[in-house]
């Protein structure tokens, strides 16, 4: 398979909608065939339930239940901390969609799942279901670093890795600092939600200090081996528009914290920090844990990648960052896997087999300041041999960053909002 370079990165800065072209439209005259509930309205689960209600024409009842009562995107979440972003800039709310498609939208919060009885139980109700969707996001392991779990010690040291006011408290911080203080950010070992994010954040501290405070230090302590997206682009930026200001470290996995004096313990050294940024280790997020997905390595889900449909509970299919394969755990990603997902359900409904060969397109877009930003993308079909989605021979990453990907970053953002959420 290959597609143009030009006309690819064109389809990537959009919404990647050649993932999933529905091959019927339903009958909106006949009964409706069954009820899909939806937990998790970000990124996966708003694309799905959109596409669900929109692809089944009126035969497919769609229920959300999210706990949040707005969208806060992870994407462009970064440039709060550069300053060129402001978190009302990245929030926005459910009304369009729940206006334009017929969604029951439910605002409360899971506390357990029955796979057996096919029942949700909620603080506030309980639901019932035919088909279960979970986009649960990811959830915080940490169970090496217990000292970081309290809310408190969150404060003090925030992840700032689900945008929202923690991004917001490392912002604050940031500009409490010191000219010639320390900022330390850890990064855990891969998988984990967005790979390029943590070095994009990188970029977006050093964008900020250089600005108002030249003398300060940002120290990279990576529990991987190297940068695991980018590489080459991030390393020559953090040489050339941030020489002498990033000092990067790998194989520093942190074993102990002092919350109190922002100190950190990896296993060769003692780094002291003004500013404490610790992305923890990750895996699929609670509702998964709950109904029993979470199979591989008790963090990620295993699913049929033709339904999304889990291979251990019948019936219940995980989308976006939960999902256990070799690919990015990226927004693009998550809407991708939502319409293959959306579709197949309406095909399964309907007793009818789903698309046998998916494919679909991945882009992430990282901003090395306020307006430049570097890219890399792909194209993913389904191998019917290995009954997994493989990279196709497209895409590729950017040569540099530059202000037009600037652009392409900022068109692409705001179609994959528009996409999700109108």
């Amino acid at each position: 398979m290959s597609i143009d370079r030009r006309d690819f990165i064109k389809l990537a800065a959009g919404t990647g909608l050649i993932s999933v072209i529905p091959a019927f439209a339903a009958n909106s005259k006949k009964k409706t065939i069954g009820r899909v509930v939806i937990i998790g309205g970000g990124f996966a689960g708003a694309t799905a339930a959109k596409y669900l209600s929109m692809w089944g024409q009126g035969r497919v009842e769609v229920v959300v239940i999210e706990q949040n009562a707005q969208f806060v995107s992870c994407p462009v979440s970064n440039l709060i901390l550069g300053g060129s972003k402001q978190l009302d800039d990245i929030t926005f709310g459910y009304g369009m969609l729940k206006s334009h498609y017929d969604i029951r939208w439910v605002n409360d919060q899971v506390t357990g799942i029955d796979p057996q009885a096919k029942k949700i139980n909620m603080v506030r109700g309980v639901m019932t279901y035919d088909k279960l969707i979970i986009a649960p996001g990811v959830d915080f392991i940490y169970a090496q670093l217990p000292m970081l779990q309290s809310s408190d010690a969150q404060v003090q040291v925030p992840h700032a890795w689900k945008a929202g006011e923690q991004t917001v408290n490392l912002r604050k911080q940031l500009e409490a600092m010191a000219d010639g203080g320390v900022f330390v950010i850890s990064i855990p070992k891969v998988p984990f939600r967005c790979p390029p994010g943590p070095y994009e954040r990188v970029c977006q501290v050093a964008f900020y200090l250089q600005q108002h405070k030249p003398k300060s230090k940002i120290i990279v302590l990576d529990a991987n081996p190297e940068i695991v997206s980018k590489k080459g682009l991030f390393t020559k930026v953090w040489a050339e528009m941030y020489a002498g200001m990033v000092d990067y470290r790998p194989n520093s996995t942190v074993v102990d914290v002092d919350v109190a004096t922002r100190t950190v313990q990896t296993e060769f050294e003692t780094v002291k920090a003004d500013v404490l940024n610790i992305i923890p280790p990750q895996r699929a997020g609670k509702p998964a844990q709950m109904v029993g997905a979470a199979n591989i390595d008790k963090r990620w889900c295993e699913v049929d990648f033709l339904t999304y449909e889990s291979k251990v509970i019948p019936d219940v299919h995980i989308i976006g960052d939960s999902v256990s394969a070799a690919l990015p755990k990226s927004a693009h990603m998550a809407t991708s896997q939502a319409r293959i997902c959306a579709n197949a359900i309406i095909y399964l409904m309907n007793n009818e087999m789903p698309d046998a060969t998916p494919v679909f397109a991945n882009t992430c877009y990282s901003y090395v300041n306020d307006t430049m930003a570097m890219h890399v993308a792909n194209v993913y079909r389904y191998d019917a041999e290995k009954k997994i989605m493989v990279s196709a021979e497209s895409g590729g990453v950017s040569d540099k960053p530059s202000e037009e990907e600037g652009n392409y970053a900022r068109y692409w953002a705001q179609n994959i909002w528009s996409d999700a959420l109108t």
